[in-house]
């Protein structure tokens, strides 16, 4: 990769690094749903009228819309404001790399190689090491609704796959339209009119800047430049700087937000890292074995 391609993707990663910040600073000033739904609103219709028509069928782009926008997001937000803490949230969602490979295993009967087997192992091991340091200094529920938000991740990315769109930004774009109705709806439904309306009568530069961060920076750039570099480059030289994004993330909540790190998470972060590099990174899965049919060719779904 070209120096200056090595920096933008370094950027990038530093962008979702410390967006978890930025989320935590805007859930100090809105509900999670709805401030997961202003995210997509924002990113979605500006930019909509600027990338043409998607490019891949509307129901890859309406489930990872679902699976993506509404789940991921919105476990993640709701986990975050009962007291995920930032930095561990950017590192737990990386499990998400395991999801996906299983996911894919069963979806698209990719099998895993033994050097994936064991990267899940050592990443699994690493979740195992943070839960054990949440649960002696927080409450569980929040840190499981960050995992479930990890398996929804895990699921919009085999869709992703399936579809395999040409323009990732422009299919950022459109499936960031799937979950603003669904999680306005949600936001109504379980955090109340009133709650919202005070929430943006309420609004200042801090909360609309949150706003525009997760929407523009975040989401339209950062998945921008991220498909320019797929485009330009191999996946297998691109993938391996997403692991700098826990490294971002916690380091940020740190100096930022006085998160403190302890022995046990920093273990974990190397068992997770670790693990994810080798998941990610451990060559590509082989095809299931396909029974041989006589005198026909098996057909691939």
């Amino acid at each position: 990769m070209r120096p200056l391609h090595i920096a933008l993707a370094a950027l990038v990663a530093a962008v979702w690094g410390v967006n978890f910040v930025v989320i935590e600073l805007g859930l100090a000033h809105f509900p999670p749903l709805l401030f997961s739904a202003l995210r997509f609103l924002v990113a979605a219709l500006p930019a909509v009228f600027l990338v043409g028509r998607p490019t891949v069928a509307w129901k890859y782009v309406i489930g990872v819309g679902l699976a993506l926008g509404v789940a991921k997001f919105g476990l993640l937000f709701i986990g975050m404001d009962r007291g995920m803490p930032a930095g561990l949230s950017s590192l737990v969602l990386q499990v998400q790399a395991v999801f996906t490979a299983l996911f894919a295993a069963l979806a698209l009967s990719e099998r895993p190689g033994r050097r994936r087997v064991l990267g899940m192992g050592v990443a699994l091991a690493g979740i195992g090491v943070a839960a054990v340091d949440e649960g002696a200094g927080g409450p569980v529920l929040p840190f499981a609704l960050v995992i479930l938000a990890a398996a929804c991740w895990g699921v919009s990315n085999v869709i992703t796959r399936k579809a395999a769109p040409p323009d990732s930004l422009n299919f950022m774009v459109w499936v960031s339209t799937v979950p603003v109705l669904p999680l306005l709806g949600l936001s109504l439904l379980i955090e109340g009119w009133d709650r919202d309306t005070e929430a943006l009568a309420s609004l200042d530069w801090t909360g609309a800047g949150t706003v525009v961060y997760v929407a523009w920076i975040s989401t339209v750039f950062g998945f921008g430049a991220w498909g320019f570099l797929l485009r330009h480059h191999p996946a297998s030289s691109v993938a391996p700087f997403t692991l700098l994004v826990p490294v971002f993330g916690m380091s940020c909540a740190a100096l930022l937000l006085g998160e403190a790190v302890s022995p046990l998470r920093w273990c974990a972060a190397a068992l997770l890292v670790g693990g994810v590099a080798l998941t990610s990174l451990g060559g590509r899965p082989r095809p299931a074995a396909t029974p041989s049919v006589p005198e026909t060719r098996a057909a691939r779904v």
